[in-house]
């Protein structure tokens, strides 16, 4: 069986990242946990993630974008950078749902019972987050929205079944739900070009490529741009 090399790319949270997988399998990763650097950073990330791997562009099979919802500024800036890497070598594009590499991620580096559904979240502004939920099989249950979170949002949860929330927009909630047995917030949730890997790989061997001319981010909301208010 060839080798499929894919670049992937991660601007949706505060996370920078880049990682280079092989059929699927993460070979190098750099993720770099600063805020505002994916413009400065992004592409020097990918030229060192070629340098330690020995790997041209002309190695590669296509190039993977982490599409949102998520920052519409990071997402703005790693579509581009993605459209624009396929522009100049003719490599196909692919795009990932984040939220659904976020539970990817999670569910490979954590026990996950049978009986638990996974919460990935990225911070949208005060008590607002873009979730969606999985069930243990990484099999989407609730899609992606804009929710502003209550004690309520998960009244829905069965007697048997529990919950882990987790990711940037989860962070806040640990107050809200320490009472709470069926749902476990998992504070410190970093997102990573990494948990891409697997759903890249699918994608590519079923050829799911976007349209590069057309393709955008799921920004999930309008931008809103505000300006500081001025004093009397």
């Amino acid at each position: 069986m060839s080798t499929h090399y894919i670049l992937q790319i991660e601007t949706a949270t505060q996370v920078c990242s880049a990682a280079l997988s092989a059929n699927g399998e993460t070979i190098a990763c750099i993720d770099v946990d600063e805020p505002n650097v994916h413009a400065s950073r992004l592409t020097l990330l990918i030229d060192e993630l070629l340098r330690r791997t020995g790997l041209s562009f002309g190695d590669l099979s296509a190039v993977a974008i982490s599409k949102g919802p998520g920052s519409y500024t990071g997402l703005r800036i790693g579509v581009s950078t993605a459209k624009g890497l396929c522009y100049a070598t003719g490599l196909p594009l692919i795009g990932v749902d984040t939220l659904a590499g976020m539970a990817t991620g999670f569910a490979a580096d954590n026990p996950v019972d049978g009986n638990t559904l996974l919460c990935p979240m990225v911070d949208a502004r005060r008590m607002e987050v873009y979730t969606a939920v999985f069930d243990s099989h990484l099999k989407l249950i609730t899609p992606a929205a804009a929710v502003i979170v209550d004690p309520r949002s998960f009244e829905y949860l069965g007697s048997s079944q529990s919950m882990v929330l987790f990711g940037s927009g989860a962070d806040k909630l640990a107050a809200l739900f320490a009472a709470e047995k069926h749902i476990e917030v998992i504070a410190g949730f970093k997102n990573s070009a990494s948990y891409l890997s697997r759903l890249a790989n699918h994608a590519y061997r079923e050829e799911r490529f976007e349209d590069v001319a057309y393709f955008e981010p799921f920004y999930l909301k309008d931008f809103i741009a505000t300006t500081p208010k001025q004093r009397a």
